[in-house]
């Protein structure tokens, strides 16, 4: 079999130049003109998401991701939104372990007229007593609607358990009884010591010059408050390698479908290539009707109705993860070829021809992820974020760069048969 890697896609290699520019106060601006379209796109990203809190107090990234649109001493409530609709432009938040981040997307006409609101939001805002009590309300339902998700619970459920001792372990969401011990000068503090510029990334893709760009960027994102010591120490990650199989039960209410969710450790992200080789190990294994795991689990078999396989990035440790619906009744069968499928990768090179094909998935999948500016935004900010910009710019390349026996060596690497987590869930009727 030829040993030749699969080519990068041409249309990644036409991508309009994209600039990094960091400002002595440590702020990043990250800038792509695309003149083809008549919208800018600002994608505000802060180094601020859920692995910085206290373990006390459980949600306040994500709180405070709420509190920010309660406006500042220049917005009332609600300005911010009105603003930025009344011009037709849409906005939303996140936030994760990782990060938070705020975006709007614009006509490229109201750029400039915009993108105050969005600074002075994240900046300066205020935080006021009266809105804090009645947000704190809309978060519990947040928390409730996540409870009454069986796949939400499952999830959370995982992370606990295989990040014990982490802060991935923990609920970006939170938990009412920590949620309702927290005030409105404790998050005051959270702010004042991570939403300042060392710790923020703005993304601007769109119709709008690089030199357009910094100007308002350095005429908005600036005044700072005066940074405040929230949390002295920077957050201890302790992982915990699982030495044998670890089981996790859930029994759920209504629960058609049992799930099996079987998950490892993976790296984070001061080691991106392993990461790039679990995300084609990924796609090999459950990409599609050709994968091994859905045509003998699935097509073949009928043991699962549904089978997918995930990597996803975290800045200290990744995440391996299997997931099937089945049939309460096949739950060890799909567990034991599961495992027997990832024992294969591991004693011999997967052959040139499934690698090929796993390439030219994730690059397509690249390509369908980059069409939009708000797409672009999201990507340069997200990888600037955990690791650098560049690499963002890098996948494709890197990806049809690693070979068979990376391939092997990775999954001997993270991927242990008998050292896992596994979460199932089960229907229970009487619950």
């Amino acid at each position: 079999m030829s040993n030749e890697n699969a080519s990068i896609p041409p249309t990644l290699l036409a991508c309009p130049p994209v600039k990094v520019h960091r400002r002595d106060d440590g702020l990043t601006l990250i800038h792509q003109e695309i003149r083809a379209v008549p919208v800018v796109v600002t994608d505000i990203w802060v180094d601020a998401g859920a692995r910085y809190e206290r373990p006390e107090h459980l949600g306040m990234a994500h709180f405070l991701e709420h509190m920010v649109f309660k406006g500042t001493d220049r917005q009332r409530p609600g300005e911010f939104d009105y603003a930025i609709e009344r011009r037709g432009g849409a906005t939303n938040a996140a936030t994760s372990h990782d990060y938070a981040h705020f975006y709007i997307t614009t006509a490229d006409q109201d750029f400039e007229s915009t993108l105050p609101h969005l600074c002075d939001l994240l900046i300066h805002a205020k935080i006021p007593e009266a809105e804090f009590s009645l947000e704190r309300e809309v978060v519990y339902e947040e928390i409730a609607q996540y409870h009454d998700n069986p796949d939400d619970r499952l999830f959370a459920t995982m992370m606990a358990a295989l990040y014990p001792h982490a802060t991935y372990g923990c609920p970006v969401l939170g938990t009412r009884d920590r949620l309702a011990q927290m005030t409105p000068d404790l998050m005051r503090q959270f702010h004042g010591q991570y939403y300042q510029p060392e710790h923020m990334t703005v993304t601007i893709v769109g119709n709008v010059s690089f030199e357009r760009a910094q100007a308002a960027i350095d005429q908005h994102c600036c005044d700072f408050v005066p940074a405040t010591t929230y949390r002295p120490d920077a957050p201890i990650q302790t992982l915990v390698t699982p030495t044998g199989v670890t089981r996790e039960i859930l029994d759920l209410p209504n629960l058609e479908l049992a799930r099996l969710n079987l998950a490892w450790h993976g790296p984070g992200a001061d080691n991106l290539h392993d990461g790039y080789a679990l995300d084609l190990i990924a796609t090999i294994l459950a990409g599609g009707r050709s994968s091994p795991l859905v045509r003998d689990l699935r097509e073949q078999r009928q043991w699962v109705q549904g089978i997918g396989c995930y990597f996803s990035l975290q800045r200290d440790s990744g995440l391996f993860s299997v997931s099937a619906w089945l049939e309460e009744t096949y739950l060890r069968n799909v567990e034991e070829a599961i495992v027997a499928e990832i024992t294969r990768l591991r004693q011999r090179p997967v052959e040139w021809s499934v690698l090929r094909r796993a390439q030219r998935q994730l690059c397509n999948d690249f390509i369908f992820s980059t069409e939009t500016p708000s797409q672009l935004a999201g990507l340069y900010g997200y990888y600037h974020t955990l690791a650098h910009a560049d690499r963002a710019f890098a996948y494709p390349a890197e990806i049809c760069a690693i070979t068979p026996e990376e391939i092997q060596a990775i999954a001997q690497r993270y991927l242990i048969p008998d050292a896992y987590l596994a979460v199932v869930g089960r229907n229970d009727p009487v619950a």
